[in-house]
């Protein structure tokens, strides 16, 4: 993945860092290489689902793995886009090997 986002500082966002195409939002400055690459992920999932499906489908698995695991935070690292993401967030070359849609592994 050639593109790599536009980077806006958002100092009042609740998380680290958030993937909304064609932005990574993000609560600090100098983010670590690790955060903005677990963001180019979801940008790339973006990308190939489209943001309103993306969305949909990423509220709905959370639903269902917060139905589940009845804690929002094991529902959050549960959903398959995160658990890509977090996966993979450490091998900075992971996007250049990236399978189309990748995440299906994960759910």
């Amino acid at each position: 993945m050639k593109f790599k986002g536009f980077l806006l500082n958002v100092s009042f966002l609740w998380v680290e860092g958030m993937a909304f195409f064609p932005f990574i939002l993000l609560r600090h400055k100098s983010p670590d290489r690790f955060l903005l690459n677990h963001e180019r992920i979801h940008l790339k999932q973006q990308l190939e689902l489209g943001l309103i499906l993306f969305y949909i489908w990423y509220l709905t698995e959370y639903l269902i793995r917060l139905a589940r695991y009845r804690k929002h935070y094991l529902a959050y690292l549960h959903i398959s886009f995160e658990k890509e993401a977090y996966q993979n967030q450490g091998d900075l070359d992971y996007l250049k090997t990236r399978t189309f849609w990748a995440f299906w592994k994960y759910l």
